[in-house]
């Protein structure tokens, strides 16, 4: 992970760039992004021309083409990158708390193996920034959605105390990034091939859009992946 400009660059290995857009970014190159609605939904990047008209409703890619980069657009939820090198195949997820409790990760990872023969202990994994557990303080009603979604609450849920109306310190915290990383583990990825940027957008917005601090109409991460034509590094 190497902030580099506008852009936090991760290292997935070579013949694959990956990047987030801090606050200040354009984007070096067009990236095929989904109409993302909190779905489930995995889609297939076959072209490099497809618009986000063209993948409503979809939450997460996968693409083998090589120089078309894919990406999801976050803003407190968790962005998942993917990489394949044996079969040279990508995905992109965007896993908010409902995408997280629908697995929608291990579901991207299943796709990736239907569509490209990929093996999950090939995966390398980056969780890009997100809402980090000192920050995502949630309702009973959310922390009911993972207990009843069969995920471990010991590993992912803290009880701090009395909640204050505008204090994040007390009330129940989720840890989405471990609550991924158990998805992603469940699917058949290794533990140490899945790299955690953790980075909250909350705590961060200085370099990162919060939606949870800003508003739903703030600005947008673009979590980008792109395979190259070649095994080199970015530029």
């Amino acid at each position: 992970m190497m902030p580099e400009g506008d852009l936090l660059w991760y290292d997935m290995g070579a013949g694959v760039e990956a990047f987030s857009t801090l606050r200040t970014a354009t984007l070096p190159y067009p990236v095929v992004q989904p109409h993302q609605t909190h779905t489930d939904t995995v889609a297939l990047v076959d072209r490099p021309d497809l618009t986000r008209q063209d993948l409503e409703g979809v939450d997460a890619l996968i693409t083998n083409l090589e120089e078309c980069a894919i990406g999801v657009r976050t803003a407190d939820c968790i962005p998942v990158l993917l990489y394949d090198p044996i079969r040279r195949a990508a995905g992109a997820v965007h896993s908010g708390w409902r995408g997280t409790v629908r697995r929608i990760s291990e579901k991207t990872v299943l796709s990736m193996h239907e569509q490209f023969g990929t093996d999950p202990a090939d995966l390398i994994a980056v969780i890009g920034p997100g809402i980090g557990p000192d920050s995502f303080q949630v309702g009973q009603e959310v922390a009911d959605e993972f207990a009843s979604a069969g995920f471990d609450m010991s590993q992912i849920m803290s009880d701090r105390g009395s909640r204050t109306e505008g204090d994040m310190s007390g009330g129940l915290h989720i840890d989405l990034w471990n609550a991924v990383r158990m998805t992603l583990t469940g699917a058949g990825l290794s533990d140490e091939r899945i790299h955690t940027a953790g980075i909250c957008t909350y705590q961060n917005n200085s370099m990162f859009f919060s939606a949870r601090r800003e508003g739903n109409k703030c600005g947008r991460i673009i979590n980008s992946i792109k395979i190259h034509g070649f095994c080199g590094k970015k530029g």
